[in-house]
């Protein structure tokens, strides 16, 4: 058996043009939303985020509102700029670019923006309501992963899920999810601290691979048919590639293809649906905004 290979690209396209078709409606009632993406520094992975986020609000036809900053823009100026434009009500959201200079305290920043802005979903308020099942923006990966599993028609319903990682962006986030009533798993998050995670990893219905390191799931892991996540970014050194690396994901691929009958490739499956469902979340807050007028 080989896996159907999850196509994110094509999916994200699809979510994207459905975004732009409601943009255009909001846009004849006299709402264009609006996107305030903050970069401090010139980090060249967030540069290439940035790049990625504007080009998809083009698209999109929304407005583009990006401020990028110099690396030693201090913690206040940046909260003064936020507050700025937490109060404009023409912006409807506000993402800052992570990681910030070791000088800014990203907690605080985060803190900063309003909740009802705040479309990457990382603020307290969102968290919480996420936890407990109010409507919320919800963290864009985690929320890309289950938009991945709904159109392909991927039954979630009493299957076992097992999350690899824990961090607030990508594992707690996507572990509730798969626990919330519509998608119905019983999940087991697995971490550094897990022992015997083979044995676990192996009892998996669904494996959501977010540990941050190549390999960690590997063929010997993972069942007959069982359907596989990856959301892991890793550069590997490649002297046959021009920029003399290529990238892999948190799991063997290519072996594990074998014995999946559906996985995400790296890069093209998980990836381009954060920006696709930033967009969505950027919508969102710009319909909740002319609902309150």
């Amino acid at each position: 058996m080989s896996a159907q290979i999850i196509d994110g690209k094509q999916i994200a396209l699809e979510v994207r043009a459905g975004v732009a078709e409601k943009v255009a409606a909001l846009k004849a009632k006299g709402i264009t939303p609006c996107l305030a993406v903050i970069l401090v520094g010139e980090n060249p992975a967030s540069v290439s985020y940035v790049t990625g986020k504007r080009k998809a609000l083009a698209e999109a036809g929304m407005t583009d509102r990006s401020e990028i900053l110099p690396e030693n823009t201090t913690e206040e100026e940046l909260l003064a700029l936020i507050d700025k434009l937490n109060k404009d009500s023409s912006v409807h959201g506000i993402l800052v670019q992570l990681p910030l200079p070791k000088h800014i305290d990203e907690d605080k920043v985060i803190m900063a923006i309003s909740p009802e802005k705040d479309v990457d979903g990382f603020h307290p308020v969102n968290v919480g309501k996420m936890v407990i099942g109010k409507k919320a923006f919800l963290p864009c990966t985690p929320h890309g992963i289950i938009v991945l599993l709904k159109r392909m028609g991927i039954e979630t319903s009493g299957k076992h899920a097992v999350v690899i990682g824990r961090s607030n962006i990508v594992g707690k986030p996507v572990a509730l999810l798969l626990a919330r009533r519509e998608t119905n798993c019983t999940v087991t998050m697995c971490h550094t601290g897990t022992k015997n995670m083979a044995e676990i990893v192996k009892q998996a219905d669904i494996i959501v691979a977010a540990s941050g390191h190549p390999h960690t799931v590997t063929a010997d892991m993972v069942k007959e048919g069982a359907v596989v996540i990856d959301v892991g970014v890793n550069r590997i050194p490649d002297a046959t590639k021009k920029s003399g690396f290529r990238l892999i994901g948190d799991t063997d691929f290519e072996a594990i293809k074998e014995k999946a009958s559906f996985i995400t490739p790296v890069p093209g499956g998980v990836g381009p649906m954060t920006i696709a469902m930033l967009m969505y979340n950027t919508l969102e807050a710009a319909e909740r905004s002319e609902q309150l007028q």
